[in-house]
């Protein structure tokens, strides 16, 4: 990544970034568990409990989700990102929103690969299709929602993942043709970017990558650090969880998300904005609320508006396009994701 793409790529997000390194989220659960220990010893223990329980009882679909992850890393199956964006307009826009849903981005992480993809003179329209897909699954997440939320659930999030990236790519480029949306980025962001050298230069994939002794080590330092990750995560929302169904009355959750309509729904979206945290770690929370009486449709809406607009992600991609195609890419989410909530509750 370049120095300029850097500066663009992480301003507004800086404090958030120095919040949460190294070990902030572990001092802010060792704070709550001191907080609890002082004030209602009683429920620290049965948190604490609650946390090590849940740990155990995911952690089958953690080991798999890791080793998903450190496997695509390894392999360097993001090389397949280079063929992608090739075609046709309409192919490539459904081509990119299903690739989108299986990509092992995050809603930050994929940031300056679009700042790579539009830099080069890719059509926006394709590159809305798989940044507005491409953070709300992939599979290691799918496997840790089957854990937590059953596969059905699972399955009608990578189906909302997919469709909001069709919805998004083909709205922007029905705009596009009638003239909107010239010039995505901001003046003054290059080239570059983390996945740039990929797009390139694609090199073959190494299924076998095992074979390689580099390829291992690179695998040893991915599954590392998703394991740190996720369980640094996982523990402060298994935390959080334990106190929400200790302390929130269920009658709240009932009235505020329970029941049918859209009023939860569009409730569940706005509040998915500013209160998303982090993929994995809104998993647990939500379980807790749908157990709570929250819809099932309101915590779908959730999670896909949660992880496409999360106040990070936002700041990035503010700092990275023009207004007009921020506000496109706000609405779009905000309107794919209530859209995915109300489907999915009427199926139900």
């Amino acid at each position: 990544m370049t120095e300029a793409l850097l500066r663009i790529g992480h301003r507004g997000t800086g404090l958030f970034r120095e919040v949460w390194r190294g070990g902030g989220v572990w001092l802010v659960t060792a704070l709550i568990l001191a907080l609890l220990a002082v004030l209602a010893p009683a429920q620290a223990r049965l948190s604490l409990g609650f946390v090590i329980g849940s740990l155990i009882g995911t952690a089958p679909y953690l080991v798999l989700s890791i080793a998903v992850a450190a496997y695509a890393t390894a392999s360097g199956a993001d090389n397949l990102i280079a063929r992608v964006f090739a075609g046709s307009p309409l192919v490539m826009i459904a081509v990119a929103a299903a690739f989108g849903g299986l990509s092992p981005f995050c809603s930050c992480g994929v940031i300056p690969l679009i700042a790579a993809l539009l830099t080069m003179g890719v059509p926006l329209s394709g590159v809305m299709a798989f940044w507005l897909a491409s953070p709300v699954i992939d599979p290691s997440m799918f496997v840790l929602t089957s854990g937590l939320l059953g596969f059905e659930f699972a399955l009608a999030k990578t189906l909302a993942a997919v469709g909001l990236g069709l919805f998004g790519g083909y709205a922007t480029h029905a705009l596009m043709r009638i003239g909107f949306l010239g010039e995505p980025l901001r003046p003054g962001v290059g080239n570059g970017g983390c996945g740039a050298s990929a797009i390139r230069t694609p090199s073959a994939v190494a299924w076998a990558f095992w074979s390689e002794p580099e390829r291992r080590a690179r695998f040893a330092r991915a599954a590392g650090s998703a394991t740190l990750f996720l369980v640094k995560w996982l523990s402060l929302a298994f935390l959080l969880e334990s106190l929400m169904l200790a302390y929130v009355p269920q009658e709240w959750i009932a009235l505020a998300l329970g029941g049918s309509g859209l009023v939860p729904i569009v409730t569940a979206t706005l509040v998915g904005v500013p209160a998303y945290l982090n993929g994995y770690a809104a998993l647990p929370l939500v379980s807790g609320l749908i157990e709570q009486g929250m819809a099932p449709g309101a915590g779908l809406a959730f999670l896909v508006a949660g992880g496409v607009t999360s106040l990070p992600a936002a700041i990035a991609v503010f700092a990275l396009v023009r207004r007009p195609v921020f506000a496109l890419y706000i609405v779009l989410a905000l309107a794919g994701s209530l859209a995915s909530g109300f489907l999915y509750q009427a199926w139900l």
